[in-house]
């Protein structure tokens, strides 16, 4: 099938107003309009949204509805987007009426529901194709395997799931395979939104995002796979002290003062996240002032090799900043060597910082090479859009 397409996606940028969550979705919509689609944006669910003002979850959706707004303005879909919540009753909807929203919902080519976020109800069925895009692989199939009805009664509303696990089904993927079809893509990026930023006197190899997450680990045959990421960090806590020349600096929410002792005393600079990140534009700037990224993935993703490969790591890359990230397989899949390297072992980390080093102009052009081959916008949406059968 081809032509112009009407495509709906569902999303959470409003409850989590964060740069990482809402350059998720940005990405997405990006993609699909520059390829000419009549692309919207859908916040549709009964989640209270985090408010920074009060810092905290409420049920005022002001700073939500205003942040939708907002961002969608700047990105040139000001007028393509909706946000109905569902935790004060059915008819409070901004953005378009309620009976406009149901008339989208009937007329898409494709309802998106990008990460999972909003739990399918009887408005969203009205859609002729309903696509869960999988950006966390794993949970969702260790959940499957222990017999988690709830989790297969969420994927099973859809009529196809799309995932970032591209590693899925190969020989050397432990993740279990439960009875769903898995169609693969990965994390687009805008390469227009995110231009290459090159300088030499950039200090800090960084990451940004959350130190422990809380909640989502599973224990499948007897074993627990973790979801939050620190147990991951911790492994190589002291790569600080084995590279006292480079600076290493850790983006990340950590609340226990204990722990941010413990990385501080090993070298690492810690800083917050969470001014940076409410405005999703001024979150690029810190991308454009680190040299590199080195970050770890999530137990779950490392051990069971899912090959999945983070929206975070692409806006590295699309920045023209080479990226140290930890193997989940997603090097079967995305070249590595040069602009990006993947690493199990501290001696492989020690090494990517050395290569990265060793010729950094060289190792930031090919970090861009990778945004623009491999993860570029109309390129993933194109080929995906392929696979779903639109």
């Amino acid at each position: 099938m081809s032509g112009r397409r009407k495509i709906v996606v569902l999303g959470m940028m409003g409850r989590c107003p964060f740069g990482g969550q809402t350059w998720l979705y940005l990405n997405w919509l990006r993609g699909l309009a520059r390829l000419g689609h009549d692309v919207w944006y859908v916040e549709d669910d009964a989640a209270w949204p985090y408010d920074p003002r009060a810092n905290s979850i409420v049920d005022d959706p002001t700073y939500a509805v205003g942040h939708v707004a907002r961002t969608l303005e700047r990105i040139g879909l000001g007028d393509r987007w909706a946000y109905r919540a569902l935790y004060r009753g059915q008819a409070e909807c901004h953005g378009l009426s309620r009976e406009r929203l149901l008339e989208l919902y009937r007329d898409c080519d494709a309802l998106l529901n990008v990460c999972g976020a909003t739990v399918l109800n009887d408005d969203h069925l009205r859609s002729r194709l309903r696509v869960y895009v999988e950006t966390d692989p794993v949970t969702n199939q260790l959940e499957l395997a222990n017999g988690v009805a709830k989790t297969r009664a969420v994927l099973a509303a859809h009529d196809l799931i799309v995932t970032y696990g591209e590693n899925y089904g190969a020989p050397d993927c432990g993740v279990p395979m439960d009875g769903f079809r898995y169609l693969k893509t990965r994390q687009p990026i805008d390469l227009e939104l995110w231009p290459a930023a090159f300088d030499a006197a950039s200090e800090s190899y960084t990451t940004i995002g959350n130190w422990k997450q809380q909640g989502h680990d599973v224990v499948w045959n007897g074993e627990t796979y973790a979801w939050s990421k620190h147990h991951e960090f911790l492994k190589f806590l002291d790569l600080p002290r084995l590279r006292p020349d480079q600076r290493f600096e850790l983006c990340l929410n950590v609340d226990d003062a204990a722990d941010r002792e413990r990385l501080q005393g090993h070298g690492w600079r810690v800083t917050s996240p969470l001014a940076l990140s409410l405005d999703p534009f001024g979150y690029q700037g810190f991308f454009r002032r680190s040299r590199a990224e080195w970050t770890v993935a999530k137990d779950q993703n490392v051990r069971l090799r899912s090959g999945w490969f983070s929206e975070r790591d692409a806006c590295y890359l699309a920045s023209g900043k080479p990226v140290i990230a930890q193997s989940t397989g997603f090097e079967k899949h995305l070249p590595v060597g040069k602009g990006l390297f993947a690493f199990r072992t501290m001696d492989d980390v020690l090494s990517a910082v050395d290569a990265i080093e060793s010729d950094y102009a060289g190792a930031c052009r090919a970090a861009r090479e990778v945004a623009e081959t491999s993860l570029e916008a109309t390129r993933v949406c194109r080929r995906f859009l392929e696979d779903i059968g639109l």
